[in-house]
């Protein structure tokens, strides 16, 4: 089985604890449908789609409505509906479980400076899904959500990913990660 990371927050500032891949999805879908709820303000485009009418449908559970309000806004660039439809792919809601597609459109809404797309698409570089596993890329993305979108959970992932990475390779990470923030996240 996959190792998967999860951050416990016990009696300690910082216990960890490693988890089976499906106990992580579930704990992770929590924080993130939390984030999203937070960082998700309601906006209506011009085509008459909405952003919250989406959040609100996938907080019940009916996600064809919201695969139906986000996918034209995130064709057209949204980074919040980018993310959410990242999510989506990546837990198989409304729509086929793709890690692929959910890498796409995260990355999409991370190359806009969206810290919770950047924290989602280093998850998916420490698990392998979507893409190769790849420490240096899911330290450079974690390192950006810590550091630029001051994700505190980014920074103790990204610090679990340094562990498992020579000095080179930690070195290669933050010069990739200071060279993306330069370019304002494009082509990362």
């Amino acid at each position: 089985m996959t190792e998967c990371w999860l951050i416990r927050h016990g009696n300690s500032a910082s216990d960890l604890e490693m988890v089976s891949c499906s106990v992580y999805r579930q704990q992770m879908l929590k924080i993130i449908t939390l984030a999203i709820a937070l960082l998700v303000l309601p906006s209506v485009s011009a085509s008459g789609q909405d952003s919250q009418k989406g959040l609100t449908a996938a907080q019940s559970g009916d996600f064809a409505t919201a695969l139906r309000e986000w996918t034209p806004l995130a064709e057209q660039g949204d980074d919040h509906a980018q993310n959410n439809l990242g999510i989506m792919y990546a837990n198989g809601q409304g729509v086929p479980q793709d890690y692929k597609a959910a890498v796409r459109w995260y990355t999409l809404a991370a190359e806009q400076g969206h810290a919770a797309a950047q924290f989602n698409l280093g998850v998916m570089y420490n698990n392998g899904q979507g893409v190769l596993q790849d420490y240096i890329r899911s330290h450079m993305w974690l390192n950006i959500a810590a550091s630029v979108g001051g994700n505190e959970i980014a920074s103790k992932n990204r610090d679990i990913a340094a562990k498992k990475m020579t000095p080179a390779q930690i070195a290669e990470a933050q010069k990739l990660a200071r060279e993306c923030v330069a370019k304002n996240f494009k082509d990362c």
